[in-house]
């Protein structure tokens, strides 16, 4: 896919405000995460090389690649984790290249880290209560919302347990529904089959499936290649800190270059 033509919303020059961009130029970007080009370098090595990708809403996108190829720093520079030497990232049609986390999260990117991000010391419906307080301030709704998302995500039935001693996949569960209080438009899945069973893989598969469903942009990056592959509806493969070459699971998988240097001749999904 093509990554489109976003000179409008970053600018073309040092005057922003001269190229500041339409309501109709936002509007066309509204439903896409776009990163342009990023660049990072760590003391004199160059990690990302003008790695560039697009996620529109309703699809899930893998970011995959061998270990030390550079996916991990570009996932991060997605999330604001890391900062940008170079590059731009527009969410929504916004130039998000320096904002902080926060900011991002209310323009629409919700973030799910690969160590459990549960609160601990709080129950089930106490975790998402905690951050519907922050982004709904009608207590009615609060609670609509809280009993739908327990719902949805089939947690109901746990919602005075404490966090603590859920399950990996019931944890995964609890961790998206939180998530989505906040109603991103676009979620970035931080190695998301990382250390679970072979059931919670699957409930995980269907979780993403369930977002995109839903409408939702997902970016997935994790070392299981496998099942990321059959999951997403794309992926991006970086290697030496570039992008090898994007396209469908099939593609990929058939791309001789991608066997010869990240899958191995023998893999098959």
């Amino acid at each position: 896919m093509k990554i489109p033509s976003i000179s409008k919303i970053f600018g073309g020059g040092r005057d922003r405000s001269a190229d500041a961009p339409s309501p109709a130029d936002k509007a066309r970007y509204e439903g896409t995460l776009i990163a342009h080009g990023l660049t990072k370098t760590y003391n004199t090595r160059r990690v990302v090389n003008g790695v560039s990708l697009v996620v529109r809403r309703g699809e899930a996108v893998g970011l995959l690649g061998p270990n030390g190829a550079g996916k991990t720093t570009c996932f991060y520079m997605i999330t604001g984790l890391v900062p940008v030497d170079s590059g731009k990232i527009a969410i929504n049609g916004n130039d998000v290249t320096g904002m902080p986390m926060y900011r991002r999260a209310r323009l629409g990117v919700g973030y799910l880290p690969q160590e459990a991000s549960i609160f601990r010391g709080l129950t089930v419906e106490e975790n998402i209560r905690a951050v519907l307080e922050v982004h709904e301030p009608d207590s009615a709704k609060r609670n609509r919302k809280l009993d739908e998302l327990l719902e949805e995500f089939h947690i109901a039935q746990l919602r005075k347990s404490p966090a603590v001693a859920l399950s990996g996949g019931e944890r995964r569960r609890l961790e998206i529904a939180r998530a989505l209080a906040t109603d991103p438009t676009f979620m970035l899945l931080d190695e998301p089959f990382a250390g679970v069973d072979p059931i919670s893989v699957s409930d995980i598969q269907n979780l993403v499936r369930h977002l995109t469903a839903r409408g939702i942009g997902v970016l997935i990056t994790d070392h299981n290649v496998r099942e990321t592959l059959g999951l997403i509806d794309r992926a991006y493969i970086i290697h030496a800190g570039e992008v090898l070459t994007h396209g469908r699971a099939d593609d990929i998988v058939n791309n001789p270059d991608v066997r010869r240097l990240y899958l191995g001749n023998n893999f098959s999904l």
